[in-house]
């Protein structure tokens, strides 16, 4: 360690926090909750004087939060823990923004930006919701004053959604994510009945995790039989996921890293044995609409940032000892799984998953890469690679992560946005009344379980991807029981699709 590169970016601590409390009683406001993630983190570390090392922080980095509109959380955060920091630095929304915010950090550690970095976020949307139901209340936390605002922003907030699948009513992650899993199903060949199979096996693997998780929100390993199956808790929501598919927000989460300079990790005295290094990172995106993707399928993203992420590092995916893929829905571990080279069947996640773990909103894989950090340290020397994802598909972050120093001495970054680019796009036909081909299905149900919509990603006859939907009882039936996608179809002027 001593003849390491004083300005070489350690992650030095992580905290995590559960909060379970009756919602309706009050608990922690989601800075407050940071500020315990960012105390736990500092202890973490293995310092002494935990305060001291917080009170030196100079820059404080928050991904968005949704449960309640800050000016500036990072402000707040730094009052509660008595840190005064140069900047704060706020995300844009996506799942990819904590892994972002964390490379942005070593970069800046790394060229003498910043010296002692926290990367954190924090939900408490359960409470939000149980509110709204009780009469519309809203909690009584901070407000800051209009004028504040954070030294600067990492992101952008760019529409997710084009006009075209807005009209259609194709808006939300629980559409776009099962059109995706049918897709992946059309190109592995399996039957709807035997890749229900083959998601549930995958999903139960992930509770397995989080049932040994302590820092899971569900710590209960489900079968799956189980996990596929509806019923009055596990009801159907976009075919073929059930609840305990989807992404779990209902939480009450926060989780912090605190990374710095090998300069400043041994002047405050963390033992080395606390030590993980990012070894690299990447930044990238697919199409901004799901409507351009030249495949359903897959993501050129993935493919191009997450292998260019192990190139950066010297190693490939044989060389990773553990892995977390952001896992949201099954269709985005398997797309991650297969561009990446990974084996459906190894252990891909280190928490549990969005679905057990928790999916508090943005700030998931904070949570993924504290746990990386325990984990790493109990298998010293090994590998691990954490990937983030945000929108449908769209915006991705890569990192290694060792305790060991990266081989090339520094940490490496990198953007391959061109790359990406010349994977090519599809065009998006936005008005057509003629025949098709079924690309991807989807079906909604009710809260009350009745299929109420299918939703159908279609290819003309000269290769544009069109959307439709249907109320028809026997297309939406069929859409659930045998493979449709391939099948002839006809799509009206008005966005009405029939089987052909």
């Amino acid at each position: 360690m001593s003849n390491l590169d004083p300005r070489l970016p350690v992650l030095i601590g992580g905290g995590q926090v559960n909060q379970r409390c009756d919602p309706l009683e009050g608990g922690l406001e989601p800075v407050d909750l940071l500020a315990e993630a960012v105390r736990g983190a500092a202890a973490d570390s293995g310092v002494g004087d935990a305060a001291g090392l917080l009170a030196g922080v100079d820059t404080v980095s928050v991904v968005q939060i949704l449960s309640w509109r800050y000016r500036d959380p990072g402000a707040l955060v730094a009052e509660r823990v008595g840190a005064r920091p140069k900047r704060t630095v706020h995300s844009s929304a996506g799942g990819n923004s904590p892994q972002a915010l964390i490379t942005r950090a070593s970069r800046d550690i790394q060229e003498g930006l910043a010296d002692l970095v926290v990367v954190g976020g924090a939900e408490a949307w359960r409470t939000r919701m149980a509110m709204r139901a009780d009469g519309g209340r809203r909690p009584e936390w901070t407000v800051q004053d209009e004028a504040v605002r954070p030294t600067s922003v990492v992101g952008e907030d760019t529409p997710l959604v084009h006009p075209a699948e807005m009209a259609r009513g194709v808006v939300m992650p629980v559409q776009q994510y099962p059109l995706f899993e049918s897709a992946v199903r059309a190109a592995a060949g399996r039957s709807v009945e035997q890749h229900s199979v083959h998601i549930s096996e995958l999903w139960s693997r992930f509770s397995e995790v989080a049932a040994g998780n302590p820092d899971a929100w569900i710590r209960q390993a489900f079968t799956a039989e189980e996990i596929r199956t509806p019923g009055p808790d596990n009801r159907m929501i976009g075919f073929p996921y059930p609840k305990l598919m989807n992404s779990n927000n209902s939480v009450e989460q926060a989780a912090a890293v605190i990374l710095c300079s090998v300069e400043r990790a041994q002047a405050l005295g963390v033992p080395a044995d606390r030590w993980v290094f990012p070894w690299s990172g990447t930044d990238s995106t697919d199409t901004a609409f799901v409507s351009h993707r030249s495949t359903l399928a897959g993501s050129p993203a993935i493919r191009i940032a997450g292998r260019e992420a192990l190139a950066l590092a010297g190693v490939g995916v044989d060389d990773l000892a553990h892995v977390d893929l952001y896992s949201c829905f099954p269709s985005a571990v398997e797309v991650a799984a297969a561009e990446l080279g990974l084996d459906l069947d190894r252990p891909l996640t280190v928490t549990g998953g969005l679905s057990f773990a928790g999916g508090p909103w943005n700030n998931y894989v904070t949570h993924a890469v504290a746990t990386m950090a325990m984990v790493l340290r109990g298998d010293a020397g090994t590998i691990g690679l954490c990937t983030a994802n945000g929108g449908f598909l769209t915006k991705h972050a890569f990192g290694i992560y060792s305790t060991a120093p990266p081989p090339s001495a520094s940490f490496r970054w990198s953007a391959p946005v061109e790359e990406v680019a010349a994977a090519g796009a599809v065009e998006l036909c936005e008005e057509w009344d003629g025949p098709v081909e079924v690309e991807a299905v989807t079906v909604m149900h009710a809260r009350t379980a009745e299929a109420e919509q299918g939703i159908v990603a279609a290819r003309t006859p000269d290769g544009r991807r069109a959307w439709g939907t249907t109320n028809d009882t026997d297309a939406m039936a069929a859409m659930e029981t045998v493979e449709t996608v391939g099948l002839p179809g006809h799509l009206g002027a008005d966005g009405t699709f029939e089987f052909a």
